[in-house]
């Protein structure tokens, strides 16, 4: 148990051979003793091993970013936590924030605020895998942390629009290669959103 990321209910009642009120008795004296600390409902992981992630920063990081794909799930890490990690935006995210197929959620734990957005299936893509301790952390890539952002966020004219991309949002565009901008396109125009298309005119890209 302590060597595992997270485990819920299931791998515990296995592993200690409980089931029913026992298994919750014994969750519920691990919890408050802070032996076990909850991530949501139903999902776990040890004092030792978080311990042992706190240690390294870098580390604590990729676990937390792989917490953000289990706790709801399936999702991938995007919006304004991957814009601020690419260098995109000026400001430090403290949140981190997902798209996924699930309804819009937030959960709060020990570890922080983790954030999800719903989107549609056909926009499900887009992101890379970065390998962790032998799992694999689903992360936005630029580009596509870029198209969630803005396929995300509420516009009251063609003009605001224009204002927000270039002053408001303060978005470091020279950090767009040609492969991102190419790529953004692609995706705007698989989606076929015309408030999208309207980002793609103004970016002319």
């Amino acid at each position: 148990m302590e060597q595992l990321p997270y485990f819920n209910k299931i791998t515990l009642g296995e592993v200690l051979g409980k089931s029913g009120e026992n298994l919750n008795y014994w969750i519920k004296t691990r919890l408050k003793n802070g032996e076990i600390i909850q991530l949501k409902k139903g999902l776990y992981v040890s004092k030792l091993y978080l311990f042992s992630q706190e240690r390294n920063i870098g580390n604590k990081e990729q676990y937390c970013e792989l917490l953000a794909n289990i706790i709801r799930y399936p999702s991938y890490i995007s919006l304004e936590y991957a814009l601020s990690k690419y260098g995109l935006i000026p400001e430090a995210i403290f949140a981190y924030t997902s798209v996924g197929l699930k309804s819009s959620r937030r959960f709060t734990n020990k570890l922080g605020n983790f954030y999800y957005r719903n989107i549609k299936k056909a926009l499900f893509f887009g992101f890379k895998t970065i390998d962790f301790e032998g799992k694999r952390i689903k992360f936005a890539t630029k580009a596509k942390a870029l198209f969630d952002f803005l396929y995300f966020k509420k516009f009251i004219s063609l003009s605001h629009l224009k204002a927000e991309l270039f002053v408001d949002l303060r978005i470091n565009w020279d950090e767009f290669e040609n492969v991102d901008k190419q790529e953004f396109k692609s995706i705007v125009l698989k989606s076929g959103s015309s408030k999208m298309k309207s980002v793609l005119k103004i970016l002319k890209w």
